[in-house]
C-alpha cells in the first residue's frame, strides 16, 4: 500500500508519503485525522508479519474513519518526536542509561542503545528566584541552579554527548511550552538521512518530508497544536515507549468543530475567548475527543493567540485543539526566524498533501459541529481551578455581592 513520491521546493527533490495514492476523499476528514492518517500509512509495515507493529489494515481503518460513528478501533500512531520536561526527563535518561549498562555487561555494544525518534528535554521546571531585583539576578540564579543540582547536569551532558536523537535545553532560555512554540516545532519535519523503510521493507528514501507531531510529558503539550502541530500529553512510561519505537495506541477519536466567525471586540484577550470556550465545551462534553477550530474567525487570530486557546484543552476536557496550518501558520514560523527554505517547504508540503488549510477548501465532516461568533465575546473573569465558572466582567458586582452574601465568596 505504501508508496512514496517526489516534490522540487527551491530546486531541491524531497519524498513523501502521499495521501491521495489511498484513493479516498479526504477533504471529508477532519485535518487532525489526516495527519493521523498519514503517520500511520508511512509506517505500514510490509510485508505483515507476527512483528509488524502497523498494518495495512491499520491505514484501511483509519482512511475509512467516520464522523458520526467512527469505529471502534485502534490507531497506532507514531509521532515525529518527543518532548520532556526536565521532572520526567531525568528518569527517561536514567533508564537509557541502565540499558546501556546492561547491554555492555551482556558484551553487547551499548552504542546502540539510543532513542528512536528524535527527542528534547527543555528544563524549566527547577531553576529557583535565590536572587531579584538586578541586572546579575538572572546569571546568578542560574550559577547556582547549575551548583545545587551538578550530579544532574552531569547526567544530562553525558546524555547529548552520548545519545543519538537526544537534545538537552538549558535553564533560563524559556518555558517548555514557548521553547516548543517557537523554536523546537518544524511543522514539517525533514529527515535528511537516508530513512530504512519499516520492518520487513527493503529500500531507502532520502530528503523524507512529513508532518511534525510531538508527544510530551506536560499536559500543555497541547499548546503546540496553536501551530498545526498534533501533540498532547502522556505519561512517562507512554514517552520512552514511543522513544524506543512503539507505537502510542489510542481508539479513533470523534473529532468536534468548533467554527469561529466574526472578529474579537477591542480590549477582549484570548484568555476572555478561552474561557468562554472552556465553558461551551464542559457544557457540550468533550472529554476524550479531539476539537478542531475552523471558520473565518480563525483567519484573524494570530498564532499566539491560538496558542492560548490550545493550551487549555486539559481544562475543556478534549485531547487536543487544532488549528490546521494556514497562513497565518507561515507567518508566526517567518516571524521567529525561521529559514525561508522552511516556510516554503511547510507551505509546499501541506498544500501537496492537503494539510493546508484556505477558505478555498471544503469543510471537512466532524462528529458535531459547534459556532461561536468572537463578536459576541466580551472581557470576563474565572477561577483558575474552575475555568468554567466565568463571570462576565460587566456582572462582576453583583456576582460578588451574591456569592458574598451566600457565604460562598
Amino acid at each position: 500500500m505504501q508508496s512514496y513520491s517526489t516534490l522540487i521546493i527551491d530546486g531541491k527533490t524531497y519524498s513523501y508519503a502521499p495521501l491521495d495514492s489511498l484513493g479516498i476523499d479526504l477533504f471529508v476528514l477532519p485535518y487532525s485525522i489526516r495527519v493521523l492518517l498519514e503517520s500511520v500509512l508511512r509506517h505500514c509495515d510490509a510485508p505483515e508479519n507476527e512483528t509488524a507493529q502497523i498494518t495495512e489494515q491499520d491505514v484501511k481503518n483509519l482512511a475509512g474513519w467516520n464522523a458520526q460513528t467512527p469505529a471502534k478501533i485502534e490507531v497506532p500512531f507514531k509521532p515525529a518526536r518527543v518532548i520532556l520536561q526536565d521532572f520526567t526527563g531525568v528518569p527517561a535518561v536514567v533508564d537509557l542509561a541502565a540499558m546501556r549498562s546492561a547491554m555492555s555487561q551482556c558484551g553487547g555494544n551499548p552504542d546502540k542503545i539510543n532513542p528512536l525518534v528524535p527527542v528534547d528535554l527543555v528544563i524549566d521546571h527547577s531553576i529557583q528566584t535565590d536572587f531579584a531585583g538586578t541586572s546579575e539576578a538572572e546569571k546568578k540564579n542560574t550559577d547556582l541552579e547549575f551548583v545545587r543540582n551538578a550530579e544532574r547536569y552531569a547526567l544530562l551532558h553525558w546524555g547529548q554527548k552520548s545519545l543519538s536523537n537526544f537534545r538537552v535545553v538549558p535553564p533560563s532560555v524559556g518555558i517548555i511550552h514557548q521553547v516548543n512554540l517557537e523554536f523546537l516545532a518544524d511543522v514539517v519535519h525533514l529527515q535528511e538521512k537516508s530513512h530504512t523503510l519499516s520492518q520487513g521493507k527493503r529500500g531507502q528514501v532520502d530528503n523524507l518530508l512529513y508532518p511534525d507531531s510531538v508527544l510530551g510529558t506536560d499536559s500543555h503539550t497541547v499548546m503546540i497544536n496553536g501551530l498545526g502541530v498534533l501533540g498532547w500529553g502522556v505519561g512517562g512510561i507512554e514517552a520512552e515507549a514511543v522513544m524506543l519505537g512503539q507505537p502510542y495506541y489510542l481508539l479513533a477519536p470523534q473529532v468536534v468543530g468548533m467554527e469561529l466567525t466574526g472578529s474579537l471586540a477591542p480590549g477582549v484577550t484570548a484568555t476572555d475567548l478561552v474561557l468562554t470556550l472552556t465553558e461551551i465545551f464542559r457544557r457540550e462534553g468533550v472529554v476524550g475527543k479531539f476539537v478542531e477550530y475552523f471558520g473565518a474567525g480563525t483567519a484573524t487570530m494570530s498564532v499566539a493567540d491560538r496558542a492560548v486557546l490550545a493550551n487549555m484543552a486539559p481544562e475543556y476536557g478534549a485531547t487536543m485543539g487544532f488549528f490546521p496550518v494556514d497562513e497565518k501558520t507561515l507567518q508566526f514560523l517567518h516571524d521567529t526566524g525561521r529559514s525561508p527554505q522552511q516556510v516554503a517547504i511547510v507551505e509546499t508540503y501541506c498544500q501537496k498533501q492537503h494539510l493546508f488549510c484556505s477558505p478555498a477548501m471544503p469543510t471537512p465532516q466532524y462528529s458535531q459541529v459547534l459556532s461561536l461568533n468572537l463578536a459576541e465575546v466580551e472581557p470576563c473573569v474565572a477561577g483558575p481551578k474552575r475555568p468554567q465558572d466565568r463571570i462576565p466582567l460587566s456582572q462582576l458586582k453583583a456576582s460578588v455581592l451574591a456569592l458574598t452574601a451566600k457565604g460562598e465568596a
